[in-house]
């Protein structure tokens, strides 16, 4: 082993090693005492109740949480406000009337702003343009939109009158956008006709126009023109000129519409959006967040954890498509007051440094992206990073997948200077808001996403519900319910029930997702569940594989399942993308090298039957990489349903 390996390894055995804020993250944070607010938020009810006051309702709720229908819990009672109004009305009744709330930039170098007041008025239009055409407050609107100024300006406009914003990620197939639309029975399809990423324009316009057809409740497409024209050059559409005839210009709709409008008076428990999961486990599910509770939790969360003040630009790499788009771009930020910043690009285009040329160029304050993106640009070397002023970062944060030590540690080091606290969170398009998660004055472990936010209760349990040892792994599982919770699966409450309430006895909810707690209580997010290989009987997460995995100096990023075996029961097969200076290195004795490293890392239970080097990874729009795809192009069966799929 070389001494560059050694290092990695004592690294990343040392499981205890803890990484401590500094003076001045302490002094600038809101929370000043990680333990005191933790133990504010064990009285769940009073927690939330005092964090709701900090909102502007039109009428109080009469009782915080009703739990007398399990588990259709209900959250602000009788509470009645507008998500839109809190987001952008009482900011623009203070200081922050002409603060930029939404910086637009893109690989191009374009870029686009919005105060607080403007951004307003454009979501008053785009609202009344909403109106104009027949949508009401419960009515589902569709969204096939890029990152763009016009994707927040309709989201803002649908919650603005009430009416259901369902994001279908922009560069999905015909048949996932399809299955959306008639899925929430949308009347109103928003989408733009092209998307901007490495180089290329992408036409979206093609896919809607073969999708609305097939979509008998959309009443009227409105079309965001990016680029003009008309981009279907090869094959012409059946029945293009009636689709022509019922698409709408967004500009023309949206000019000389009034800059007022009221905002609709929404009960807490009104639906705010629906939302497909990203399908890394099988068939998406329709994911119903409502208005009060998202809006409390969101805001108090990001507040919490990015400890957000009024001279900070967050920038959530999110596609605006996905929960961590709608809750770290859109909702979490403008409930705050702060600036936003979006961005509509690939990260490493035209260069491996792009997304540092924008935090230097912008004065990015806090970052947050998924370990994905951090893997990947970890294998272009360190001199990328290094080349940009990233001196105004303060806070650095992980979402979407486990990250492992070498990662953080990496993007402590490279990103952060050494200085900026790494901020790991744990949550899920299930959850609305963030779970688990330090506070920036909290010790940090690298690897671990810490202890669950005041006001919510998690263990790790067994499959009957009875708490597992510390250090083993085990079900991750929220005991109590808490306010951003989804409230049932779109038209199917049963399969909400099973698939949540059902897997494990207590009525509590079961994240499908498995982690193991240390002796200081932190959590270790381990992987999905059904991810969890089984060698020899023992079962040890994919995470943590893949983790000692990328502890080697050559591996940029793995995946590893379990393949069949007659005498171990599985045996690990891994795929791997090796770093830049590795890459056609693939050879008998790197692979047993690699081999030797993981045994060393794990144990003798890691049985490495095969390792392929690969280029790509088949992931999700939001990183998540699919290892059932993986499983099942391995074993010759149905891959199921890949709507979400993408290869980077």
């Amino acid at each position: 082993m070389s001494q560059k390996e050694e290092e990695i390894t004592s690294v990343l055995m040392e499981e205890e090693r803890i990484f401590y804020p500094s003076e001045e993250v302490v002094k600038a944070a809101r929370v000043k005492d990680w333990d005191v607010e933790l133990k504010a938020g064990e009285n769940i009810e009073k927690y939330w109740s005092d964090k709701a006051e900090h909102f502007e309702w039109f009428r109080k709720w009469t009782k915080t949480l009703d739990d007398s229908n399990k588990p259709f819990y209900r959250w602000f009672v009788d509470g009645k406000t507008n998500i839109t109004y809190n987001a952008l009305d009482r900011h623009v009744d203070t200081a922050r009337r002409n603060k930029i709330a939404v910086l637009y930039v893109n690989e191009r170098g374009d870029e686009r702003k919005l105060t607080y007041v403007q951004l307003l008025r454009e979501v008053n239009k785009v609202a009344n343009a909403l109106k104009q055409l027949g949508i009401c407050k419960g009515d589902r609107v569709a969204l096939y939109l890029p990152p763009c100024i016009e994707a927040v300006v309709s989201m803002l406009a649908c919650a603005r009158i009430g009416a259901v914003h369902s994001a279908v990620f922009a560069g999905f197939s015909v048949s996932a956008l399809k299955d959306r639309i008639n899925e929430a029975e949308a009347k109103i399809l928003i989408a733009a006709d092209s998307t901007f990423r490495r180089g290329q324009t992408i036409d979206l316009k093609r896919i809607f126009r073969e999708a609305v057809p097939q979509c008998p409740t959309i009443e009227k497409t409105v079309v965001v023109t990016r680029v003009g024209g008309d981009l279907v050059l090869v094959k012409e559409i059946e029945h293009e000129q009636k689709e022509k005839d019922n698409e709408l210009s967004y500009d023309a709709l949206v000019e000389g519409q009034p800059e007022e409008c009221a905002p609709e008076v929404m009960d807490a428990e009104d639906t705010l959006y629906v939302l497909y999961t990203s399908g890394s486990t099988g068939k998406p599910k329709g994911v119903v967040h409502t208005v009060g509770g998202y809006m409390v939790e969101v805001a108090t969360t990001f507040q919490d954890v990015f400890d957000i003040h009024d001279d900070d630009l967050l920038w959530c790499t999110a596609d605006i498509g996905w929960v961590t788009g709608h809750t770290g771009v859109v909702y979490g930020p403008l409930l705050l007051g702060t600036t936003t910043l979006v961005y509509e690009g690939a990260p490493d285009y035209p260069n491996p440094d792009a997304m540092w040329r924008i935090v230097e160029k912008y004065r990015v304050t806090k970052f947050y992206t998924a370990p994905t993106a951090i893997r990947h640009l970890m294998k272009f070397g360190e001199t990328w990073p290094h080349n940009c002023d990233l001196s105004t970062l303060k806070i650095l944060g992980t979402v979407g997948e486990p990250i492992n030590p070498e990662a953080w540690l990496w993007y402590h080091k490279n990103i952060g200077g050494g200085r900026c606290p790494v901020i790991d969170t744990w949550w899920q398009t299930e959850t609305g808001g963030l779970m688990i998660s330090p506070l920036p004055v909290a010790p940090l472990k690298p690897g671990s996403v810490t202890k669950p936010l005041p006001g919510i209760v998690a263990d790790v349990v067994d499959n009957k519900g009875k708490p597992v040892p510390l250090g083993k792994g085990g079900l991750l599982i929220i005991k109590t319910p808490w306010p951003a919770m989804l409230r049932t699966l779109y038209k199917n409450p049963e399969r909400y029930i099973k698939t949540y309430w059902k897997v494990v006895p207590g009525d509590v909810y079961c994240s499908g997702d498995i982690a193991r707690k240390d002796a200081d209580g932190y959590f270790w997010i381990q992987g999905r569940a059904d991810d969890v290989l089984k060698i020899a009987g023992h079962r040890i997460g994919t995470s943590e594989v893949e983790s000692a995995f990328v502890s080697h100096p050559a591996v940029s990023e793995a995946a590893v399942i379990g393949k069949p075996d007659p005498v171990k029961g599985e045996i690990i097969k891994a795929f791997l993308i090796l770093k830049q200076n590795y890459q056609g290195q693939g050879n008998s004795r790197l692979t047993a090298e690699i081999k030797s490293h993981v045994r060393h890392e794990i144990g003798p239970i890691a049985v490495i039957g095969e390792i392929e080097f690969v280029k790509t990874l088949p992931k999700t729009r939001s990183g998540k990489i699919m290892r059932r795809v993986l499983r099942a192009r391995e074993l010759g069966i149905p891959t199921g349903d890949v709507s979400t799929l993408i290869d980077t």
